[in-house]
């Protein structure tokens, strides 16, 4: 912007001679330049997401005066030790994205991390959309790992698998639809994945018939199958997805936290709660990690994060899911002991060792 003045007259700030041109000193450039860049870094939005240190929930103990994870219809017990999730804080993206500043500032503290905001969310994302998506993603993990849970301790329940969507171009398309429920394939009874792949396989390359119930009424369809995309197993061309009926009630009382990768440590607590005797003896033991049905300990985003947080609250030992042992080696924080776990019985196995003093001889991703 430009500023004139009149002639022999002196504005506020300038001592300049009548008629001639005011000449800016190389430090007062300097600084003029600085402060423009300060302003710029504070007002220009960063397409960068920051993921920094969370804190941790006990899954069994309380959290605002309520049990974390509460059960009801069958007999609890409690425990003597900590079985803690870990989080992390993810500022900017679609939810309100952060400036150059605070970019700048994550770049340079050694447990954050800056990740370009396209690598996690596709273009034109909203921030309710990220806000949906996490919550179903929370919902969902807390229906597996009560199932996980159960299914590790040999409790029965029943398994309903619905159709989300049909693949276009597939085998299932004009035959299955969105919200059919899978009943049987070739008269043997589906309630389960398991119980569906192994159908499946069993059916092979000449089709299946599958029972769907429909609208109140059942329905028989012979679907071609299609192989799967490692090459061995056979697959129906269509998203599913399964609900529970369970023989007890699970209240999960936390707000504010989204996301998958609760799974584990939630299926952890409900073991613990529903055995007798404390299973984590006195130890303060987080981890994380996404779990299924059938106990699969899946990997998550975040991980040298909920390292720092799961130290900073005094943990002494952390379960990481196998998958994520390249982003766990060379970051663990001290006084911290790393056991790798794949399934949820290797992290109930690591949880009773780590109770007994004796995760020596368990996998570690290379950190001991």
């Amino acid at each position: 912007m430009k500023r004139t003045h009149s002639p022999g007259k002196t504005t506020a700030g300038t001592t300049a001679a009548q008629g001639r041109p005011r000449r800016w000193s190389l430090p007062t450039v300097s600084l003029v330049a600085t402060s423009a860049l300060l302003v710029a870094g504070v007002v220009l939005p960063a397409p960068y997401v920051i993921e920094a240190a969370g804190p941790t929930f006990n899954t069994v103990g309380a959290h605002q005066d309520k049990e974390l994870v509460e059960i009801q219809g069958a007999p609890t017990y409690p425990s003597d030790g900590q079985l803690d999730l870990t989080t992390v804080y993810v500022t900017g993206g679609p939810s309100g994205r952060i400036n150059s500043i605070n970019a700048l500032l994550g770049w340079l503290d050694p447990s954050d991390a800056v990740i370009p905001e396209d690598t996690l969310y596709p273009p034109e994302t909203t921030g309710q959309e990220v806000d949906d998506s996490n919550a179903a993603a929370m919902a969902s993990s807390q229906d597996e790992s009560v199932a996980a849970a159960l299914d590790y301790l040999g409790t029965p329940y029943t398994t309903t698998l619905s159709v989300h969507a049909v693949v276009e171009g597939g085998p299932a398309e004009g035959k299955l639809r969105a919200g059919d429920e899978l009943v049987s394939v070739d008269g043997s009874p589906v309630t389960s994945l398991e119980q569906l792949r192994s159908r499946l396989d069993e059916a092979g390359s000449e089709g299946a018939d599958v029972t769907v119930r429909r609208d109140g009424a059942t329905t028989t369809e012979h679907v071609e199958l299609t192989r799967g995309e490692d090459g061995t197993s056979w697959q129906l061309g269509v998203y599913l997805v399964p609900s529970y009926d369970f023989p007890v009630d699970v209240e999960f009382q936390l707000e504010q936290v989204g996301g998958p990768s609760a799974g584990m440590m939630f299926a952890l607590g409900i073991i613990e709660e529903l055995t007798p005797g404390s299973m984590a003896g006195d130890e303060h033991i987080a981890g994380t990690g996404t779990i299924t049905a059938d106990g699969a300990v899946g990997p998550i985003g975040g991980i040298r994060q909920k390292l720092e947080g799961a130290a900073d609250s005094g943990a002494s030992y952390f379960l990481a899911p196998t998958e994520n042992c390249s982003e766990v080696t060379g970051h663990v924080p001290e006084g911290l002991t790393v056991v790798e776990v794949a399934t949820l019985g290797e992290a109930v196995n690591a949880v009773e060792q780590a109770a007994a003093g004796n995760v020596s001889g368990l996998p570690s991703c290379g950190t001991r």
